[in-house]
């Protein structure tokens, strides 16, 4: 009876990650970890070293709490040599302390009790707690398989004059999908009809392939003072755990974006944020060479998974490759993965974590593919087993 008195109703709501539970089940198990989205490779060492040199250079207190000078201005930087997007960093720029929470500090500054926000499904898991915590609804537009595109008559049909927000994640996690300007163009249509701000999450925005190209929402005609973006260096940089994101808004949903954030995390880690400095000023060469690696280990995983049994829905950008998984056996994702994860040493992603439920995504499992070409080999090797 303590234990309820003192839980709040937000957390009862949701459960813990589904990916992050995949990552502590593996480490027991001694499973390959193909689960949680994390590179097991070293991170560049030119950043490694930046980062060593702010922390002896005194770089060790409290920055400005949306994020020290030459980092936003490096970040305006790098949006005007990629996206031809000019950006005011004094009030456009927060830097805070990973996507994730960026994405939770924009939310709970622009949502209010019953206001609705359009998601995609299959969705990051974060996005569903994120909403409940401040207090919003979604609503969920389906992506169909095999290659996760949209209904635009269903989108239009989920628009409405409570509609407050579309959160996009392009390019997409589960799914690799990634949102053409057709499909922006439409959506941002239907954000100016409706008055409804589009926050979008990029942080996979270098990782693309076949021709694929990322195209930031802010920068299509009319979303200039509607669109927010959430994007991070833990992706593109390999430090997913460094934590260091930033956050591209008009001035006023900045104002109300760093209020939030400041109460939230008073600001990200100083001297990560200047050797995010030296990170940002890659040449172009960086970001081609990046896509091609994750190329070389999605192209990798697919022919392994094939021949392991797994339908693969190929991905065009992101990390990650969803499957089937339905010629297994198995009656549910849930416990397929346990046994992947306990008898088979390979460790992967109920698909059903990025479905609302009623048995949605319950015959898929998504694997990651960020790990060395040694780590994938020997998954592949162990996932021989399934066949016996």
């Amino acid at each position: 009876m303590l234990r309820e008195k003192f839980r709040s109703d937000r957390t009862s709501r949701f459960t813990e990650s589904v990916i992050r539970e995949m990552t502590r089940l593996a480490i027991p198990a001694g499973a390959v970890n193909l689960a949680q989205g994390f590179p097991d490779f070293p991170a560049p060492d030119h950043i490694k070293k930046a980062a060593i040199e702010a922390i002896m250079a005194e770089h060790n207190q409290y920055p400005i709490t949306w994020g020290i000078k030459p980092l936003r201005e490096a970040i305006a930087q790098k949006y005007l040599l990629h996206h031809g997007l000019t950006l005011d960093p004094e009030r456009e720029i927060t830097v805070v302390c990973g996507s994730t929470e960026g994405m939770v500090a924009t939310l709970l500054g622009t949502m209010n009790e019953g206001d609705e926000v359009i998601t995609f499904e299959p969705y990051y898991e974060n996005y569903h707690p994120d909403l409940q915590l401040c207090g919003a609804t979604r609503r969920l537009i389906t992506l169909h398989a095999p290659d996760w595109t949209f209904d635009r008559e269903e989108m239009r049909k989920a628009f409405n004059k409570r509609t407050k927000a579309v959160i996009i994640n392009t390019p997409n996690n589960p799914t690799g999908r990634v949102f053409s300007r057709s499909d922006l163009e439409f959506i941002a249509q239907l954000c100016q009809e409706y008055d409804a701000l589009c926050i979008t999450d990029e942080i996979y925005e270098h990782i693309v392939y076949e021709g694929s190209v990322h195209v930031p929402v802010m920068t299509i005609p009319g979303m200039r003072e509607r669109a927010v973006i959430v994007n991070s260096m833990s992706k593109t940089y390999s430090v997913t755990g460094w934590r260091v994101g930033w956050v591209i808004a008009a001035p006023d949903l900045t104002d109300t974006i760093r209020k939030v954030h400041d109460f939230l995390t008073v600001g990200a880690a100083t001297p990560l944020q200047h050797a995010g400095v030296l990170a940002l000023n890659q040449p172009d060469e960086f970001y081609t060479e990046l896509a091609g690696h994750y190329k070389g280990r999605r192209d990798k995983l697919m022919r392994l998974l094939t021949v392991a049994g797994f339908r693969c829905f190929k991905p065009y950008g992101a990390y990650y490759i969803m499957t089937d998984i339905s010629g297994f056996g198995f009656s549910d994702d849930t416990s397929f993965v346990r046994n992947l994860i306990n008898n088979i040493g390979v460790a992967a992603v109920p698909g059903s974590s990025f479905f609302s439920g009623n048995g949605h995504g319950n015959q898929m499992v998504r694997f990651c593919f960020c790990k060395k070409y040694e780590t994938l080999e020997e998954a592949g090797n162990r996932l021989l087993k399934l066949s016996k």
